[in-house]
């Protein structure tokens, strides 16, 4: 393994060639907004909020799937990385019933903290607001899923078939209607998932929560050691 030097908002860092940028910053308390990378998996790119710039290109790129390489210059303040995560930001809360008072994720939910880091209002009228119509469902022992309130980010989707190697759980439908069900659409309490409650701790927001927050183990932490936010964020 190379050891190669670059530098994130002019903070000088010293890491492994080829380890990933988003988990670079992290580790040195640099946060980027995330939604669905996950630690020991390949990135998925679907949350497209972890814009950045680096030096020396013109467009910006995400950092969850950039490779760190030596003498590498990033802005995570750069004009056009903020326009594309704040827009980014601002299309996943149009999709996205804003109840932080009754939601039991609030205060540790992840788009209370981007909103907070990108200065965006969680309740945004820059789009108008599609809101997925789907009951609650409370028939698992351990779980609640609330699919009004998934945000497509894919971890949970991605934990079942890369690291329990099962697949109840997927993607349906598409365009504004796409959200995240079981086989056949079955009650989320008979599935094979129905009683993993990692699926509450790896869930970013509140769709998928614990009934009992005393069973929650922290068996996942999507951010390693990082994580501290930015207040100078223009």
């Amino acid at each position: 393994m190379k050891t190669i030097h670059l530098s994130i908002d002019g903070k000088e860092i010293e890491c492994v060639e080829g380890e990933t940028l988003l988990w670079v910053a992290l580790d040195h308390a640099i946060y980027i907004p995330h939604l669905c990378l996950m630690k020991e998996m390949e990135p998925f790119g679907a949350c497209r909020l972890c814009f950045v710039e680096l030096e020396g290109e013109d467009l910006p790129v995400t950092a969850c799937t950039t490779k760190v390489k030596e003498g590498m210059v990033v802005s995570t303040r750069g004009a056009k990385a903020l326009r594309l995560a704040r827009t980014a930001l601002e299309l996943t809360l149009s999709n996205h019933p804003v109840d932080c008072a009754h939601c039991l994720k609030s205060g540790s939910c992840e788009l209370q903290k981007i909103a907070k880091h990108l200065r965006v209002k969680l309740n945004t009228k820059k789009f108008k607001k599609f809101l997925r119509d789907r009951p609650i469902d409370e028939t698992s022992s351990v779980l609640i899923y609330e699919p009004s309130k998934c945000v497509l980010c894919g971890k949970c989707v991605r934990y079942c078939q890369e690291k329990l190697e099962m697949n109840p759980i997927g993607f349906a439908y598409r365009g504004f209607q796409r959200w995240v069900t079981t086989f056949d659409d079955e009650p989320v309490g008979l599935s094979e998932c129905g009683g993993r409650i990692e699926l509450a701790e790896i869930c970013p927001v509140g769709a998928f929560v614990a009934k009992n927050k005393g069973n929650k183990k922290n068996i996942v932490n999507p951010v390693r050691k990082g994580g501290a936010s930015n207040p100078t964020l223009p």
